[in-house]
């Protein structure tokens, strides 16, 4: 809005201050080059300017052009000044991190830009847990949820969904016409909904510490931990023990994932790992190497377990998990079966 003082007859622009003239320029700069510059401000300079930004009146061209003159700096015809808030936000995203600009912009719905980064919001989220929300959707629904997922996230849940509903949801989604306003803004609400609940049933940062302190442990003293813990509340059981890893869950991975898990362990390690273990969980990773491998590590294993050092066979079993957990989190081999993974979720 045009801001006025009026001397007579004749309406003339108020000045603008030296923080509007400052904002002026950036936006009249662009995302490259004002980007460039916001890290020569301080934040509180920062925070001024933002706030300059959102209120600034409509300014002429020869007015623009006049304070470029005045910065001595470079001008770029055809920016415009006519979204001066989202201009402003898109300088800082050039210039600064995303923390550093959610934390100069406070709630990031004063520049109405959460809208669209909800979609990036729930691809934080575990894919087989999305699936399992989205099947409590109308198929409808979950077509166009699908089609606005960022692609690999996407193709990720889409492959946790049933085969009998698949199909169909895919069938709809390569149907899908152009949604109204309202019904998009109420999936949106429904997204923010399911985003909110997915963290209140992680609760990621807790229970991921918490598995990451008893990977290091031995099974028995994770098992004592768990015990203890189920004595006060079973529901942080239920969220930390799927996010364990030890090495007595190899025999829950699949077979193809143990594959590659063993491929590239040494026969030393793999024979430590071993000592002592249980029939099924041998067999497991035995079956997972090369026939040649397996015989020397069976004849290494048939002269007992005698005279074998605890702590060697620890560092052994904690080196493989360690390496699955790695492929794990690279999305090259599974922990678990995907059945395994649905009940946990």
């Amino acid at each position: 809005m045009m801001d006025f003082e009026n001397y007579g007859n004749t309406a003339v622009a108020a000045p603008l201050s030296q923080v509007e003239k400052a904002a002026a320029v950036l936006l009249a700069m662009g995302k490259g080059v004002a980007g460039k510059l916001l890290k020569y401000f301080t934040q509180a300079e920062l925070q001024t300017i933002i706030a300059a930004a959102q209120n600034l009146r409509a300014i002429p061209p020869h007015e623009l052009l006049d304070l470029v003159n005045e910065f001595e700096d470079l001008f770029t015809e055809g920016t415009g000044l006519m979204d001066n808030a989202k201009m402003m936000e898109g300088i800082l995203e050039e210039g600064l991190t995303p923390d550093e600009v959610d934390g100069l912009l406070g709630r990031r719905a004063a520049f109405q830009a959460y809208e669209t980064t909800i979609w990036d919001r729930l691809q934080d989220a575990d894919p087989v847990a999305v699936s399992q929300l989205l099947l409590l959707e109308h198929p409808q629904t979950v077509a166009y949820m699908l089609s606005m997922m960022p692609s690999a996230f996407g193709a990720k849940v889409l492959l946790e969904i049933p085969e009998d509903a698949r199909a169909d949801i895919i069938n709809r989604t390569v149907n899908l016409k152009e949604a109204s306003p309202k019904a998009t803004a109420i999936v949106e609400a429904r997204v923010i909904e399911m985003i909110d609940t997915l963290n209140a049933e992680s609760n990621s940062i807790g229970s991921n510490k918490v598995a990451d302190l008893m990977n290091e442990l031995e099974k028995t003293q994770v098992d004592d931990m768990l015990s203890s813990l189920a004595n006060v509340s079973t529901d942080a059981v239920k969220k930390v023990r799927p996010k364990i890893f030890l090495f007595e869950d190899v025999i829950l991975m699949p077979q193809r994932s143990r594959v590659m898990l063993f491929n590239d362990v040494s026969g030393d390690v793999i024979t430590a790992a071993l000592r002592g273990t249980p029939m099924d969980l041998r067999e497991a990773v035995l079956s997972s190497i090369g026939a040649r491998q397996r015989r020397m590590i069976e004849s290494d294993l048939a002269d007992g377990d005698q005279n074998i050092n605890p702590r060697e066979v620890a560092i052994a079993r904690r080196s493989i998990t360690q390496e699955a957990i790695r492929l794990a989190a690279a999305d090259q081999i599974q922990l678990r079966e995907k059945n395994d993974l649905q009940q946990a979720a």
